[in-house]
């Protein structure tokens, strides 16, 4: 499809996002007709840290999702809102804004991988990759709105631009520098104050689903399909229990909160106000305080409603709590696809889910809140991935 059948940035503009249609049923996912296409004069802007399964494999997993939520918390908080398509993968995070944005996504990519570097020794990847140039390789970059709640919407991304991207990012194309050491991105809202959160169903399952070397659109559209059908059964469903995952302790984990924090005089002041309010509201979720506006129990069905843990971009990816019954029929389904070229599949099993969340405000109906499997999650089950590819 040629650029001129694209809406250009003077008839499209900033407000692309804002008039996609929002669809509510996640099976409606492979809809053609909900997906439109991102304006030319948009950029995407992708992060990846770079081996990120030997961090996992040390047990640094979540480090490397915060490291990779801390790209949409800092995009968020620059731009003033979480309304703009962005997808989180576990070990990186993907967004997409008007070209008018791209120095401030690319200020903010270079601040949040210097904090990376500088905070956990992980590199990060990053790139700012023009939706032009994208579509002059060939490729497409589709965008629609889920809404996981009446309150938060996720965007799901098709047409194989996104993939692409990623490829040519991974391979060094259109990278940018992070920052000098010390630059602070501003990460406020970014928090993991829940404890891992265990499976009622027997495993917490980690799928990745893409599109095979011989696959046409409605094979794989079938596939994606059943596998929903399967997901949506009783032996499976979301990672979180319907009242929420149970609470840290008050300043376990708080470590990494204070990574967020500079170091000075007035840091320590940040850090102090910091720990005073992880107390603060540990006390009220526990004990279910009303104050002022902020109801914990409402809190807790909103952030439930809101969690991040099925997605589509430019394949599918699932945090599923199911039976092992149900993961080895799901492997055989996708043993079998995979053989005959539909689909290529990664799967890891683990028996926790860890969730990361981006909350500017807490009286605010619009957190959002990331999950992964504990052990390894999208990470792992991209490295199986990787021989079938």
């Amino acid at each position: 499809m040629g650029a001129a059948a694209h809406e250009t940035g003077s008839r499209a503009g900033s407000d692309f996002y804002a008039r996609l249609p929002v669809f509510d049923h996640f099976s409606q996912l492979t809809d053609p007709r909900l997906y439109m296409p991102a304006p030319d004069d948009w950029v995407l802007g992708l992060s990846d840290i770079v081996r990120s399964t030997s961090a996992v494999e040390a047990g640094r997993y979540k480090e490397v999702n915060t490291a990779a939520a801390a790209v949409i918390a800092a995009i968020s908080n620059k731009l003033g809102t979480s309304a703009f398509p962005f997808v989180f993968s576990g070990d990186g995070a993907s967004f997409a804004l008007p070209d008018a944005q791209s120095d401030l996504a690319r200020e903010v990519l270079s601040t949040v991988a210097a904090w990376v570097r500088d905070s956990f020794g992980f590199e990060l990847r990053i790139a700012l990759v023009p939706v032009s140039a994208i579509r002059a390789e060939g490729h497409d970059v589709r965008i629609a709105r889920f809404a996981a709640s009446p309150d938060v919407s996720y965007a799901m991304f098709s047409g194989g631009g996104l993939a692409y991207a990623e490829r040519r990012m991974k391979e060094g194309a259109f990278a940018i520098p992070p920052a000098r050491p010390g630059t602070l991105p501003d990460l406020t809202g970014l928090t993991c104050r829940f404890d891992e959160i265990r499976p009622e169903r027997g495993i917490i399952l980690s799928l990745i689903l893409l599109t095979g070397s011989d696959a046409d659109t409605e094979a794989f559209n079938t596939l994606v399909s059943q596998v929903l059908s399967l997901a949506e059964g009783q032996e499976a469903g979301r990672p979180v229990p319907e009242g929420g995952p149970a609470l840290s302790t008050p300043f376990k984990g708080f470590d990494l909160e204070a990574k967020t924090v500079r170091k000075s005089v007035a840091g320590l002041v940040t850090l102090a106000k910091l720990a005073g309010l992880r107390l603060a509201a540990f006390l009220i979720l526990r004990f279910g305080l009303k104050v002022g506006g902020f109801d914990p129990n409402r809190y807790r069905h909103q952030l439930v409603e809101n969690t991040d843990f099925r997605k589509f971009d430019d394949g599918l990816r699932m945090t599923l709590d199911c039976t092992p019954a149900l993961a080895d029929r799901l492997e055989t389904l996708l043993a079998e696809a995979q053989r005959t070229g539909i689909a290529r599949y990664g799967l890891h099993r683990q028996d926790a889910a860890l969730m990361t969340c981006f909350v500017p405000s807490a009286t605010r109906s619009d957190h959002i809140h990331f999950v992964d499997g504990a052990m390894g999650g999208y990470p792992m089950a991209a490295r199986a991935l990787k021989p079938a590819m």
